[in-house]
């Protein structure tokens, strides 16, 4: 058994408590001070360089690998997990379930903090191993408002003192593979998203006389439709976009017509191109809709995360250490990218690296009929944390050791 499986393992009990106590205080959006303070907690005693955010209650740790390296550059790896929960009432009947109303971490952060914090320790046990240096990233804010940029901003990357050579993060799972099963892809691997708000302004009047106004509603019901056919005639269906108008409002009464309609929608793309040309595209077809009926259409747009990219080098090394790791039968190819988004991606557009997914789904449960990530009722298995902690210290001691010698083991 491999050093690195051995004192995950042996932390195992700890990590899974550690991540049932996070489960019971959640918190969300940028500012979560109890999880800050329970993280600092469990790395404190490590040999670690630690920082807090200013606008955000992140953490970012240091843990200098003392490893001789066989070359000039000494290597840089961050490892990053998100800490924030959502606004969800929980349905579940876990023991450990939220005790703060209204909020539930739904998304798996909790195993993510977990195991990062496990990470640390074992890597921190194996420094005299380590030809590099490791940045411990633990973000808030990635269910919104982004915490990642704000990080970024703050000097995360530059933490270490040198460049960051490899970043890896990895996420939870509630569904749709099996317990234990590691998959991913290489290049686009979710969405970039962004919201879009149409205002339709006309005049308007009573509802038995609509020829003396300027009505909004058929106006902007024909911009919906018209939206639909130009995803489909616009845009390349390898390179695939998504526009779903969410909700449309107007109108106070049956027999009145009203000044405005507005329409509030968002748009997801797996390429900058796409995502680029489809934002100019949906503006042009609201304000020449709008125009063709004598109406005028305004266009606000309120740019999201960016595509989320896996480097394809670093994929194909992050998903060989965890095929060594755990075997093959534990590693499903990801056939198509996500459609949710992910502020990681902010990072791995500095820096290159990858974004891995693992199943929670909990042992003898089938993937394809339990509740997915963000339902109430959404159930992850804390077993699999021992082993996101050392698939994490392997990525980073494989990584600096690849740096090193010129080669990635």
């Amino acid at each position: 058994m491999s050093a690195t499986r051995q004192l995950a393992q042996r932390l195992g009990p700890q990590l899974r408590q550690l991540r049932r106590s996070l489960h019971a205080e959640p918190e969300v959006g940028l500012h979560n001070p109890r999880t800050q303070a329970r993280i600092l907690g469990e790395l404190e005693g490590l040999d670690l360089d630690i920082t807090t955010g200013t606008a955000l209650s992140s953490v970012v740790a240091v843990l200098r690998g003392r490893a001789p390296s066989a070359g000039p550059h000494r290597p840089v790896v961050l490892l990053r997990a998100d800490t924030d929960a959502l606004p969800v009432t929980e349905e579940t009947e876990e023991a450990w379930r939220s005790t703060v109303e209204g909020v539930m971490h739904a998304c798996g952060h909790d195993l993510h903090v977990a195991a990062l914090v496990g990470a640390a320790r074992v890597l921190h046990a194996l420094r005299d191993e380590l030809a590099g240096d490791v940045i411990f990233m633990f973000q808030p804010g990635e269910e919104g408002p982004g915490g990642a940029a704000l990080m970024v901003e703050e000097g995360l990357l530059e933490a270490a003192g040198r460049p960051v050579d490899a970043a890896y993060a990895l996420h939870v799972i509630a569904a749709e593979e099996p317990h234990g099963v590691w998959y991913g892809r290489p290049g686009a691997t979710m969405a970039a998203a962004d919201e879009v708000l149409v205002t339709v302004r006309g005049r308007g009047g009573h509802g038995s006389a609509p020829h003396r106004t300027l009505d909004p509603v058929p106006v902007a019901c024909e911009i919906v439709l018209a939206l639909q056919t130009m995803v489909t005639r616009r845009f390349d269906v390898f390179d695939p976009v998504v526009v779903t108008v969410g909700q449309i409002t107007a109108g106070t009464r049956a027999n009145v017509i009203a000044d405005t309609a507005v329409i509030e929608a968002t748009v997801r793309t797996f390429s900058d191109a796409a995502r680029e040309a489809v934002l100019a595209d949906l503006r042009r077809v609201a304000e020449g809709v709008a125009g063709a009926h004598g109406l005028v259409a305004t266009v606000e747009t309120a740019v999201g995360y960016p595509v989320t990219i896996n480097d394809p080098g670093e994929f194909d090394f992050a998903k060989g250490v965890l095929v060594d790791l755990f075997g093959a039968e534990r590693w499903a190819d990801m056939a198509f990218p996500e459609a949710g988004s992910e502020d990681m991606s902010v990072v791995l557009r500095e820096v290159p690296g990858a974004y891995l997914y693992v199943s929670a789904t909990p042992v003898g449960m089938d993937p394809e009929a339990v509740d997915d990530n963000h339902s109430p009722r959404a159930l992850f298995d804390d077993a699999i944390v021992p082993d996101m902690a050392q698939a994490l210290a392997e990525l980073a001691l494989r990584r600096c050791l690849g740096v090193a010698t010129g080669t990635r083991a």
